[in-house]
C-alpha cells in the first residue's frame, strides 16, 4: 500500500512538472509592437529654383497645391523699378502658406516673386532693405533691366527685335530671344508646366491688359482679363498701344496658346493688396 502511494505521489509530481514545462514551452510569444503608419502629407509649399540670374541669384518658384491645373503669377520682371510687384507676390506667398485650404484639389498655384533678382538687388542692396536714397527715383528706372542692361520683358520670342522701346526710349532686348538666363528660366517653366493662365504684376499704369502676338488675342485671355479686372476694380484694356512693344513675355505665351495678362498697379509704392486679392480669388474660382 505504501509503495502504491509513493507511485501515485511520483506520478503526480511528474504531471505537475510536465504541466509547468508545457506552460513555458507552449506559452504564446508576446506580440511585437505595431509600428505606427506614417502618412506623408503633401507639403504646404514647394520651393524650386528655376534658374540663376546673370549675377548668380536664384529665381525661385513657390507652388501650392497638387492639382493638375496650374495657375502662374509672376512679379518683378522689371526688378527694382517695379519693386512693389515683388512685394505683392511675396504677400501672396505668405497668404497661400497660411491658408492652403483656399486652393482646391484640382489646382496648383505657382508664384514667382522676383523674375529679375539682379534688378531688385540694385534697389534693396546687401542689407536686404530698400535704400532710402534710391526709392524716390523709381521713375528713373533703377533696377528695371538685368545685370547686362537688357529689358527682360523684351527678350521673349514674340516679334522680337534686338532693340525695342520703353516710354519712347530705346532699350536693349538682348542678343537673341531668350538670350538672358532669367527669360530662359521663365520659358522653361512655362513649357514644362503648361499653365492654364499667367498673370504678370507690373506698375504703374492702373489697368489689366490682355496679351497677343501674331495671331491676335486668345478668347480665354479676354475671360481672364475681365474676371481679374472686374473683381479688382481695375480698368480692362484689350491692347497696349501707348508705344510699340516687341519681345514681351505675355505675347510669347499667347503665341504658344497660353492666356496671359498684365496687371499694372496704380503706383510704384503700394501693393494694393485688397484689390489684387479679389482679382486672384476670381481666377481661383474660374479654374476651380
Amino acid at each position: 500500500m505504501l509503495f502504491s502511494n509513493k507511485r501515485l505521489l511520483v506520478a503526480a509530481i511528474i504531471l505537475v512538472v510536465l504541466g509547468i514545462v508545457a506552460l513555458v514551452v507552449f506559452q504564446p510569444a508576446p506580440e511585437e509592437p505595431v509600428a505606427p503608419v506614417v502618412v506623408e502629407e503633401a507639403p504646404v509649399v514647394r520651393q524650386e529654383v528655376l534658374g540663376k540670374s546673370v549675377e548668380g541669384r536664384s529665381i525661385v518658384a513657390y507652388t501650392f497645391g497638387t492639382g493638375s491645373t496650374t495657375l502662374l503669377f509672376v512679379g518683378g520682371i522689371h526688378g527694382g523699378y517695379e519693386w512693389n510687384s515683388v512685394l505683392l507676390a511675396y504677400e501672396f506667398v505668405d497668404h497661400f502658406t497660411a491658408n492652403p485650404q483656399l486652393i482646391s484639389d484640382s489646382l496648383a498655384i505657382t508664384v514667382i516673386p522676383s523674375a529679375n533678382p539682379d534688378g531688385v538687388f540694385k534697389i534693396i542692396g546687401k542689407e536686404g532693405r530698400f535704400l532710402a536714397t534710391e526709392v524716390p527715383d523709381v521713375d528713373q528706372a533703377p533696377g528695371r533691366f538685368n545685370a547686362r542692361g537688357v529689358d527682360l520683358n523684351r527678350n521673349f520670342d514674340c516679334k522680337w527685335q534686338a532693340e525695342s522701346t520703353w516710354r519712347g526710349a530705346t532699350v536693349s532686348a538682348g542678343s537673341a530671344p531668350f538670350s538672358e538666363p532669367e527669360a530662359a528660366a521663365l520659358r522653361d517653366f512655362a513649357l514644362r508646366e503648361k499653365p492654364v493662365a499667367v498673370v504678370f504684376w507690373h506698375s504703374q499704369a492702373n489697368a489689366v491688359y490682355a496679351s497677343e502676338c501674331e495671331d491676335g488675342i486668345l478668347p480665354e485671355t479676354l475671360e481672364v482679363m475681365n474676371r481679374y479686372a472686374g473683381a479688382a476694380g481695375y480698368p480692362s484694356v484689350d491692347s497696349f498701344d501707348a508705344y510699340p512693344v516687341s519681345g514681351d513675355a505675355e505675347g510669347w505665351l499667347a503665341s504658344i496658346g497660353i492666356p496671359a495678362v498684365t496687371v499694372e498697379l496704380k503706383t510704384h509704392e503700394s501693393i494694393e493688396w485688397e484689390k489684387n486679392l479679389l482679382g486672384v480669388t476670381a481666377l481661383l474660382d474660374l479654374y476651380r
